[in-house]
């Protein structure tokens, strides 16, 4: 067994642990957390701590913070030459306080309280100093998951601004179509088959090939009656941001 200690207690630190719990490779022995009742239910008590000092040996260390933390944890370590990685998808491995050997084990998915996920099959994106670390750390990902990439940090900052484009960007997208839908008396649950329909092409089509609409046909007629139906000026704007970026791909060779 592998034993794991997850330092942090916040959604992506409180998943770990749940997946952690189903792995016969794997055995957090330890959770520092400030606050006790964020993970009591995932783990015995007698396993957390809120000290450095309290932390245990073990064969890795998982800083699972928020981004602006992750340097200044990394540093409040009280030990040396162990084997310590972080989670986020934004940082670089050398932010980690080089006592340590240092890597990341950076699970690409999006994450909310009290909401399951399956984690087989959430990619999981690693990186290290040396190949040794490296094996661990893949053996620790296999555990959980069937999606395990070996990512750089400048790929890694790549694959996280992509990821703001197709989730968080995409999310607000549903979020204004939903207002449009509750200010004219329209359920938004009418969209949602269309929803589901566009994310499943992408399992068989890429992006530019799946896209439809008035932009991609360049149909005017149907985008300015659209613009004029919209009084929201930023709903206004980002039409026709986001109209002209696919007549403008739709040009390109």
């Amino acid at each position: 067994m592998v034993s794991v200690v997850i330092i942090g207690s916040g959604n992506v630190a409180n998943h770990l642990i749940s997946a952690f719990a189903k792995s016969d490779t794997v055995d957090v022995i330890q959770v520092f957390a400030r606050n006790p009742k964020t993970v009591s239910a995932l783990i015995s008590p007698e396993k957390i701590v809120g000290s450095y000092p309290e932390i245990t040996e073990a064969d890795l260390y998982i800083i699972s913070v928020s981004d602006n933390a992750a340097a200044t944890v990394s540093q409040s370590l009280d030990f040396h030459n162990r084997l310590v990685v972080h989670t986020s998808g934004t940082i670089a491995l050398t932010d980690l306080d080089a006592k340590n050997r240092r890597g990341v084990c950076y699970p690409l998915q999006t994450f909310s309280k009290g909401k399951e996920v399956d984690f087989k099959r959430i990619p999981i994106c690693l990186e290290t100093e040396n190949e040794a670390d490296y094996q661990l750390l893949e053996t620790v990902a296999r555990s959980i998951s069937d999606n395990v990439f070996r990512i750089d940090s400048g790929q890694r900052k790549a694959l996280h601004v992509a990821a703001v484009f197709v989730n968080n960007f995409v999310n607000h997208l549903y979020h204004i179509g939903h207002t449009i839908c509750s200010e004219n008396g329209i359920p938004f649950e009418i969209l949602q088959p269309l929803i589901l329909e566009t994310a499943a092409k992408i399992g068989s089509l890429t992006p530019k090939e799946a896209q439809t609409g008035p932009a991609a046909r360049n149909d005017s007629q149907t985008i300015n009656a659209h613009l004029s139906f919209l009084s929201d000026p930023d709903q206004k704007e980002i039409y026709k941001i986001i109209t002209k970026s696919i007549i403008d791909n739709g040009k390109k060779l």
